[in-house]
């Protein structure tokens, strides 16, 4: 099957090779008469299938074992709230840093919950850098540090933890997680919807240190209390099963490319052929500063954004999906998630010099 090449934010190309497993198991899981999305989860078919799950992810994560990890459902927009509900009392004090839409709204919804200090803000410079760590008002006494490691919309994207001392770091990894390798043991929780580097949407993956559980606010939600989710293994209900079930053919596909090593060699090659075609063209810009160009996200503009609906209407007859941007900032952007292959930008870059050629 010739597919097109889909540069969706979100949900996101998959690995074809998982979505053929997945075909050939839909009606019969390893041989269980039933397909996943039918079993029970408390039976051993599932059990065996959350249990490599985890294993496979805190393998390629080097995860270390004082850190549980959680399949979550709500998607990662839930964890907003349920950050603050367990990480910081009643009119505690927390630190977010605000580097474009998705900071943004995790701080908004925090607002509701804990005393928010915004360190520092992109917005004025319409979110195209991290602002300058000298510029970041940080408190004495925060519960803990926010961030969002790669912004999806705007392409901002950081290239090292921030620095912020001894306060739990917490970071929104959802468009990079599993990009590349990552210390772990440097933050106090990480967390990230699945419908970009993981699986299919539905599924959270949400990993936090254990000495941060068990101390949710008495109001909590009971689904939103990791000490609840941990104790049960992610099931005190019904779980996204068959979400979960792609999620771990994902991670084996990862292992089986080489790992987050690998996934990061591959990554940089992609989003470097493509800011390379877009900065040695007078026909596209990027907006981002060159220091936090994100590696899976590419927005770029067009000289003449009339054209715009052109540049997508040629793009998919080539083959070339998804490729408008956000609707909160037009133009067009790639996602170069680790499914997407080096091919499909090679044939992206092409289409776009061809393009710059007859329409500029």
């Amino acid at each position: 099957m010739n597919r097109p090449y889909n540069f969706s934010a979100g949900p996101a190309v998959l690995p074809e090779s998982v979505l053929e497993r997945a075909a050939e198991e839909m009606l019969d899981f390893a041989g269980s008469g039933m397909s996943v999305m039918e079993m029970s989860h408390r039976g051993k078919e599932f059990t065996r299938i959350a249990t490599e799950a985890e294993a496979d992810l805190r393998e390629l994560m080097a995860i270390p074992t004082n850190y549980k990890v959680l399949f979550l459902q709500g998607g990662a927009t839930t964890q907003f709230s349920a950050i603050p509900l367990n990480l910081s009392g009643e009119g505690a004090r927390v630190d977010y840093l605000n580097t474009g839409f998705w900071s943004d709204r995790a701080t908004v919804e925090a607002k509701r919950l804990a005393d928010v200090n915004v360190v520092a803000s992109g917005e004025a410079g319409k979110y195209t850098a991290i602002p300058e760590r000298s510029q970041w008002q940080l408190s004495k006494d925060a519960a803990y540090f926010h961030y969002c490691a790669n912004e999806t919309i705007h392409g901002v994207e950081f290239q090292s933890v921030p620095q912020v001392g001894d306060v739990p770091v917490i970071c929104d990894m959802s468009s990079t997680i599993l990009s590349r390798p990552v210390d772990v043991s440097k933050f106090g929780l990480i967390y990230a919807g699945a419908q970009k580097n993981i699986g299919p949407a539905g599924l959270t993956v949400v990993i936090v240190r254990d000495d941060l559980i068990g101390h949710a606010r008495a109001k909590t939600p009971y689904l939103l209390d990791y000490k609840v989710m941990a104790d049960n293994g992610s099931m005190p209900n019904t779980p996204p099963s068959y979400a979960w079930y792609i999620a771990g053919l994902v991670f084996k596909w990862v292992k089986e490319q080489g790992g987050l090593a690998a996934m990061a060699e591959r990554n940089q090659r992609k989003s470097a052929a493509l800011y390379k075609a877009i900065d040695e063209s007078s026909f596209y810009k990027n907006p981002v500063q060159k220091d936090c160009r994100s590696w899976m996200n590419v927005p770029f503009t067009l000289a003449d954004a009339g054209l715009e609906k052109t540049f997508q209407d040629e793009a998919k007859k080539e083959g070339l999906l998804t490729l408008a941007g956000h609707r909160s900032v037009g133009g067009m952007r790639a996602s170069l998630y680790n499914a997407m292959p080096e091919e499909g930008v090679l044939k992206l870059t092409e289409f776009m010099a061809d393009f710059a050629r007859r329409h500029g």
